[in-house]
């Protein structure tokens, strides 16, 4: 079994510091295994920003990965954001653009999805390099490992908003994915938290994907949702997902989400919107 903290869009330089302490409380109560960080470290790219971001990422518990977003690239510098558009990132964050890790139970890889050479640079896709290090990374890793993908932009809309644009080129995408046995696709972006099967939304894919959304983890730009991350437990056959939010005074555990894979179908086994509170390690 692992336990994941999924986090997103912190956008330092324009956070609320409580919150920021508090999630910061609440990973520390809890039994993790890994942190898993789906871009927007900050708001405007500046270096102070990334600074900021720079000292959560030291005060964090548990190994952690992360991958750049769009507001992780410069706005208003157009000289660094078509000639280093993720300088201050690799300076400050990390240079290592697809990270991975690969142990007994899980496989995670992290890609690049941020763009600063689109008409709208606020979205992102992938390329074909990228789709490659994905097929070059999971296919040799056998079926009894838990495959997870994560990028900034999603693949998978909100129930409610099935126009909402998706990650570039995933009509590329998805048949790697599905060719290698991806199990799990975490994202940020949009500010919302939601999980379900890719098969959902994208009528030609064959094979069950299970998608978990982050929210905002800790930024006052909030889309009629509070605060929130993912803590996902893997447990195979199962996997659950439980959006813990901030509640004014400490993140505390809301929607829980139980899939089961059966003949390579995910199922929603079960779903709980009672209170939990946090379990500390053992």
């Amino acid at each position: 079994m692992r336990r994941i903290a999924h986090i997103s869009d912190l956008h330092f330089g324009r956070i609320d510091q409580r919150v920021v302490e508090g999630l910061l409380a609440d990973l520390k109560a809890l039994p993790l295994d890994l942190i898993v960080i789906s871009g927007d470290l900050v708001q405007r790219a500046k270096p102070s920003h990334f600074r900021e971001a720079r000292a959560f990422l030291d005060r964090l518990p548990v190994p952690y990965m992360v991958v750049p977003g769009n507001h992780d690239i410069p706005v208003y510098n157009v000289l660094l954001r078509f000639t280093d558009p993720l300088g201050n990132y690799k300076r400050f964050i990390s240079r290592d653009l697809s990270p991975v890790h690969i142990d007994s139970e899980i496989a995670v890889l992290g890609i690049n999805t941020a763009r600063s050479l689109i008409s709208d640079f606020s979205e992102g896709r992938m390329n074909r390099a990228q789709i490659a290090r994905v097929q070059e990374v999971f296919g040799p890793v056998p079926e009894t490992v838990f495959k997870i993908l994560f990028t900034h932009h999603p693949f998978l809309p909100p129930p409610d908003a099935p126009g909402t644009r998706l990650v570039g080129r995933h009509k590329l995408a998805l048949p790697a994915l599905e060719s290698v046995g991806v199990d799990l696709l975490l994202a940020g972006h949009l500010h919302r938290a939601y999980s379900g099967d890719i098969m959902t939304h994208h009528t030609q894919v064959a094979r069950s994907i299970l998608v978990a959304q982050a929210s905002t983890a800790t930024s006052t730009r909030l889309r009629n949702e509070a605060n929130a991350y993912n803590l996902i437990t893997v447990d195979h056959p199962r996997a659950i997902f439980e959006v813990r939010s901030w509640e004014g005074a400490a993140f505390t555990g809301g929607l829980v989400s139980t899939w089961i894979k059966r003949d390579d179908r995910w199922t929603l086994e079960a779903q709980d919107t009672g209170f939990r509170p946090v379990t500390g390690a053992a």
